[in-house]
């Protein structure tokens, strides 16, 4: 019994701002942010557009997807659904209701179970491995969708250039369904292996400080600024860098495979230099590794399953492909989910 994606979509804000953009309002410029990051451009998102509306454009486009595989409606596919399960960090209301009991609600999805993930920019590696888990343990579930959705510009501190610079708004989704292929052996399919970690010792690294229940905003309290995302960014990139080297490490040994058996190894989008750094370490080409952080920039929970529907929709995945999925971030929270396409 596997569980297979059979759907994948995006979305992301039309709106565009490159790095020359964003030096006319920020002291930066193009050279710096290219060679500190590797991000050229990002989406944001407008003021009425909040991550449930990026999320159900994308769940949209995925259940589509998966419509014409199932050969019924994209209504009929919401129907069947059993679990919609969004993985964000920026959520429309803090603590309820959850992103994904509004996209529910909008998808008309009636039959099924909905529910968030808080695992910073590794919620969807979570995500994956937790609707796996569920669809697995319950004989009467079959399908689920899962999405990582975020509009971090909304939480970015603009005064702040060491940190403004690296988020854009976007969303990606999976339809992913409980089939009767094998998940071991020879054909195996679909998600073979996760790992899931955390290191609360870093939580200060990234967060959110104001607005929660530890500092909530008082009454009469003259605020300058919006809560917003606070980042040691020298600590999250060592942190980075390890957490990739020993996730790959530990999903290749686990699973008895070399890295020459990847097709594709894909990482959160957080910056090109902390995938380079742990390919180095790995000793590992960094053209096994899919990057689009240039065009989208940092986009938390959203940034795989985007990187995941560019590389099935541009005809770059072929079935039999094994893929890495790597994940990395606040929390500190980071694992990886091992799958045959």
């Amino acid at each position: 019994m596997a569980i297979e994606t059979i759907g994948t979509g995006k979305a992301v804000p039309p709106h565009r701002v490159s790095n020359d953009d964003l030096a006319k309002r920020v002291n930066t410029n193009d050279e710096w942010i290219r060679s500190h990051t590797g991000i050229g451009a990002r989406h944001i998102a407008p003021p009425e557009t909040a991550a449930s509306d990026l999320g159900y454009e994308a769940a949209l486009e995925a259940l589509e997807m998966a419509a014409d595989v199932l050969g019924e409606s994209p209504e009929e596919t919401a129907a069947s659904l059993d679990l919609v399960l969004v993985a964000t960090a920026t959520p429309d209301y803090i603590g309820c209701p959850s992103v994904s009991c509004i996209i529910q609600d909008r998808l008309d999805a009636r039959n099924t179970a909905a529910m968030d993930i808080s695992a910073g920019c590794t919620g969807f590696i979570y995500g994956m491995e937790t609707a796996r888990a569920l669809l697995t343990i319950a004989p009467e579930r079959k399908r689920a969708l899962v999405i990582g959705a975020e509009t971090l510009t909304k939480f970015a501190n603009w005064d702040d250039r060491s940190t403004c610079v690296l988020f854009g708004d976007g969303s990606g989704a999976v339809v992913i369904e409980k089939t009767g292929a094998p998940a071991s052996g020879p054909g195996k399919r679909g998600v073979l292996r996760s790992i899931l970690c955390a290191d609360g010792s870093g939580q200060e690294h990234i967060i959110f400080r104001r607005g929660g229940g530890r500092h909530p905003f008082k009454a009469g309290e003259t605020v300058d600024k919006p809560a917003h995302l606070e980042m040691n960014g020298r600590s999250v990139y060592n942190f980075a860098v390890k957490a990739m080297t020993d996730i790959t490490q530990k999903l290749l040994a686990e699973e008895g495979i070399s890295v020459e058996e990847v097709a594709r190894i894909i990482p959160h989008q957080a910056n090109a230099r902390i995938v380079q750094a742990a390919a180095k370490r790995l000793g590992i080409g960094e053209d096994k590794f899919f990057l689009n952080i240039e065009e989208y920039a940092n986009t938390s929970a959203a940034s795989i399953p985007i990187a995941l529907d560019e590389l099935n929709r541009g005809g770059n995945l072929k079935k039999g492909d094994l893929l890495l999925l790597i994940g990395f971030g606040g929390g500190l929270t980071y694992g990886g989910n091992l799958i045959v396409w």
